[in-house]
């Protein structure tokens, strides 16, 4: 990945080549190389390690070091000084389960994509309004759907909207036909302790899932 380009143009080339970010909470730095491997070689280009998983940072860190063409950054993203902090590991991805406009703010100074989470049409309009790259539709359980077509209906086509929380490879297909633009993964992908070659069967399932939706 090009760190002179633009936070836009990063997201939207990670998107055209795999929509799907794998998320790895509970990922310890040991681990982090071999399963980093396991998601690269099957397609993914957008990696985040959420702040409440064991030593983050050193992970993160140890991935964008291994990975540097893949955008890589921080989930659970609660602060401002969490994004300086993400930022000084070699982060260049800001995910957030909420949208705080200081997380936002201080991602855009320091040139990174940044993907805040909402849940109603007043958090996704604040969310763009304060410079967003695309959002988290989070909890995804809670968001069916018709929700996600009703949102679509009324947000900016450019708007990228990721479903996240409780997606499979089996309920994909629904978000999609509905208006998601891509999705964020969590444990049907990725658990703490999952070694790297089962990792890598479930990021293979997603991936013959979501090219079987885009044709």
């Amino acid at each position: 990945m090009n760190h002179l380009q633009d936070p836009p143009s990063v997201l939207a080339q990670a998107m055209a080549h795999l929509p799907l970010i794998a998320i790895l909470r509970g990922l310890t730095p040991a681990e982090a190389p071999a399963v980093g491997e396991a998601l690269v070689s099957s397609g993914f280009r957008i990696i985040e390690v959420p702040l409440n998983s064991p030593a983050p940072l050193d992970s993160i860190s140890a991935l964008t070091r291994m990975f540097p063409q893949i955008l890589i950054g921080a989930g659970t993203v609660l602060n401002a000084q969490q994004v300086q902090e993400v930022h000084a590991a070699g982060g260049r991805l800001v995910v957030a389960p909420n949208f705080n406009p200081a997380v936002v703010a201080q991602a855009l100074a320091l040139n990174m994509v940044v993907l805040p989470g909402v849940a109603t049409p007043t958090e996704a309009f604040a969310a763009l309004h304060a410079g967003a790259h695309g959002l988290k539709l989070f909890p995804a359980e809670m968001l069916l759907p018709s929700t996600v077509k009703a949102l679509r209906a009324v947000l900016p086509p450019s708007a990228a909207l990721m479903p996240v929380g409780g997606i499979t490879p089996d309920n994909m297909a629904a978000y999609w036909k509905a208006g998601a633009n891509g999705f964020g993964l969590g444990s049907a992908l990725y658990a703490p302790g999952r070694k790297p070659q089962e990792v890598q069967i479930s990021a293979a399932q997603f991936v013959k899932a979501f090219k079987g939706l885009a044709g």
